[in-house]
């Protein structure tokens, strides 16, 4: 049976748009171009549920990208923020709750002792690589294909996420000088790794601990520990970026979960709540390397912005150990249903707590060439058929499925059932 949208009203949306935005859109990947179709303009979210301005409701596996661990206008966010609001938007000036957000960030994340806010991860990354270098004396950096860490110049380079959706392999703009600064090897490939570290002085070895902008590619074994010996053998400090799986999949990141701890973190995303905030910290004696502590520059006007604070610390206060077990098992029935939803298609489904992806190849992704070899149109199709009956799913067959404490098992059936007709569609 054929099932339509209702997307008029979007549409014309959509047409206004692309008047006075490049695209349409403020960010690449929700223009959904590679689903093959117009973007759906949201008109106000609840709980796990998006509804669009021509009247759809959605069960939202989107969630922003990550940051609404906690759903849609979780009640005890917006309280945090509308106190917060009413105190005033902005101060440039010190706040106690930035302090308190430190506090617990540091409680968490195994590796942090001291950290520093952004409004962005990009930021975050930027300034992570900045001290790296400072403290190192060095200017190279280890990245991985596929990986993603915001648009820094340099780093864009074979990267996931929007570039990978949009089919871009580098960004013009970026000056030759810093992306010859970075040295790319596929994720996964210890050789590569190791080869590398003997050939070159790098400043920081930079890693998603748990890939998922080229899709979720978990680490093979021993790779996370692999990484740490390289870096320190090599002199050079080992980064996390932990934007996405950081406060996700573990109350202390990925770095709690596998014991593997980096030099710096960066984090962004379920940090603020669903406002714009990001951070990077790491030991002490690195940190104070920041001014006006130490030497090597960065600011930002509304870092540490009061309602992004209010909203971060209403989120971690939530995320207790009955919240992860909660969410752990969200994850694992999602990815169980729709293993069972796609029968013996050629589909992969990998996951870990909080995050899934459902790939369309017939044998399991463990780097960037394997995620790009995926077959988009037919995950394009499906996204489609989701859409039509009231599943909102990410838009790219390279970004990752976020869900939360706001799903209940109703909505993973609503979904398994979704999946499979969509499947049955294509």
């Amino acid at each position: 049976m054929s099932v339509s949208l209702r997307d008029t009203r979007s549409h014309e949306a959509y047409q206004r748009a692309l008047m006075y935005l490049p695209g349409g859109v403020n960010s690449p990947v929700r223009a959904m171009q590679s689903i093959g179709r117009e973007p759906l303009f949201v008109d106000r979210a609840e709980g796990a549920e998006l509804l669009d301005i021509d009247g759809n409701r959605y069960v939202d596996w989107v969630c922003s990208w990550g940051p609404l661990i906690c759903g849609h206008a979780n009640e005890q966010i917006l309280e945090a923020v509308t106190a917060a609001a009413a105190r005033g938007t902005s101060y440039g000036a010190p706040t106690v709750g930035e302090v308190d957000l430190a506090e617990e960030v540091s409680r968490r994340i195994p590796s942090v002792e001291m950290l520093r806010m952004t409004s962005s991860g990009t930021e975050a990354a930027m300034s992570a690589i900045r001290l790296a270098r400072a403290a190192t004396g060095r200017e190279k950096l280890l990245k991985f294909a596929g990986a993603y860490h915001g648009h820094v110049d340099g780093l864009l380079a074979d990267a996931g996420s929007g570039l990978a959706t949009q089919g871009i392999p580098a960004s013009p703009g970026v000056p030759a000088q810093s992306a010859a600064a970075t040295i790319i090897v596929p994720w996964n490939d210890a050789d590569a790794v190791r080869a590398a570290v003997a050939e070159h002085e790098f400043a920081a070895i930079l890693a998603e601990p748990f890939p998922a902008n080229m899709g979720l590619v978990p680490p093979a074994e021993g790779f996370l520990e692999l990484l740490r010996e390289a870096a320190t053998e090599n002199g050079a400090l080992l980064v996390f970026d932990e934007v996405i799986s950081g406060f996700r999949v573990a109350p202390g990141g990925a770095q709690e979960l596998t014991g593997v701890l980096p030099d710096l973190t960066v984090m962004g995303k379920v940090i603020g709540g669903g406002l714009p905030a990001a951070a990077y910290g790491g030991s002490r004696e690195l940190m104070e390397r920041i001014a006006p502590a130490g030497d090597v520059y960065q600011a930002g006007t509304l870092s540490g912005n009061p309602l992004a604070v209010a909203a971060g610390l209403a989120t971690l206060h939530q995320l207790d150990e009955s919240a992860y077990l909660r969410l752990a098992a969200t994850t694992e029935a999602l990815a169980n249903g729709l293993v069972e939803a796609a029968g013996d298609r050629p589909v992969q489904v990998v996951s870990t707590t909080g995050l899934v992806t459902l790939f369309f190849k017939d044998a399991p992704v463990i780097d960037y060439e394997d995620a790009k070899a995926c077959d988009t149109e037919a995950y394009g199709a499906w996204c489609r058929a989701l859409l039509a009956r009231g599943v909102y799913p990410p838009p790219s067959q390279f970004e990752a499925w976020f869900p939360s404490l706001a799903h209940t098992p109703e909505h993973v059936t609503r979904t398994i059932e979704a999946a499979a007709a969509a499947f049955a569609a294509l």
